[in-house]
């Protein structure tokens, strides 16, 4: 295969008209550009200059190569410039996935962020298909993944207070780097004028007549065990809605209550309240899930630094 630096002599020579001038402008002795043509014309099997008492001039097979020459280079130019904007960070393609409750406030202020910042890398947010999205990430269709400490549990009812307890599944996390982006507390929002929104916390054993709104995994109710034992039995699911604002709709119609991540209280309804409960719900561990270096790419890391400094932002209560 010819290298891109016999094309760049090949170039060379043809533009200056002679070896020795040829080899002045690339730091390279008059025997040495004449070498290389050499090897050139003997690989390719035909003259490419005809040698003249002063300098040289391209025959017709040379006219031919030095033309392709300069489109070749000019393409590897060109891939070199492209390539050197995705790692600047001023081009490229960032696919980020998130869940709902996500979707509310943190995934919309690191967009903003990260758009401002690098306006040159166009910014997708992607539903991952039914396998999930830490295969995606794994497979490279998705950049960045917000994922839960309860999605990382071969068995979920297992997730305890601590998220490093022994039962993750190790080989579905194989590739992926998690970053920790913070602990959510999970809170229950209720009517405004419910008898225990005044509350400054809420003990779940008194609302365990209530009819719970349940939502899609991980804007759920979580690992069952620990709110059934606050609430003194199994939760009441009086409805399923996988919907942020149809599910805040069902809570003020006070058709039922749920919990949610403090991440999002920013932007409840107005006519809502959260509130901590007694006793504390375990908190859920929040991670932004991306290709492990060197695979993953500039413009994650960057939308991972924007998420860990979105989160450290304190949320009203």
């Amino acid at each position: 295969m010819i290298d891109t630096w016999t094309l760049r002599v090949l170039v060379e020579v043809a533009d200056r008209g002679s070896f020795s001038a040829a080899g002045e402008a690339l730091s390279m002795t008059q025997p040495a550009v004449s070498r290389q043509i050499g090897g050139l014309e003997r690989r390719l099997g035909v003259p490419l200059f005809r040698r003249l008492p002063r300098g040289v001039r391209l025959t017709h097979a040379g006219g031919a190569a030095v033309e392709l020459a300069r489109d070749i280079l000019t393409r590897m130019h060109a891939l070199e410039a492209r390539l050197y904007a995705f790692t600047s960070l001023t081009a490229g393609q960032l696919n980020v996935s998130a869940f709902p409750s996500a979707n509310a406030r943190l995934t919309p202020e690191a967009i903003r962020r990260f758009a401002a910042a690098h306006p040159g890398v166009a910014v997708s947010l992607v539903r991952p298909d039914a396998a999930g999205s830490l295969p995606a990430v794994r497979d490279g269709r998705i950049d960045v993944a917000l994922v839960t400490s309860w999605e990382l549990y071969a068995d979920p009812s297992r997730a305890k207070h601590d998220p490093s307890v022994p039962s993750l599944n190790e080989e579905m996390l194989d590739g992926i780097d998690l970053v920790p982006l913070g602990d959510e507390r999970l809170h229950v929002v209720l009517p405004a004028d419910h008898p225990l929104a005044r509350r400054k916390r809420v003990p779940l054993r008194q609302l365990r007549d209530e009819r719970w709104i349940e939502g899609d995994f991980p804007d759920c109710l979580g690992p069952i065990p620990p709110i059934a034992d606050a609430l003194g039995g199994p939760p009441r699911i009086g409805f399923f809605c996988d919907d942020w604002n149809g599910k805040q709709a069902l809570v003020a119609a006070r058709a039922g209550v749920m919990l949610v991540p403090t991440l999002t209280q920013a932007v409840l309804r107005p006519d809502l309240v959260s509130r901590p409960t007694t006793p504390a719900l375990p908190p859920r561990r929040l991670y932004a899930a991306a290709a492990a270096p060197p695979f993953r790419a500039p413009a994650a890391t960057a939308m991972i630094a924007i998420l860990s400094a979105v989160c450290r932002q304190p949320v009203d209560s």
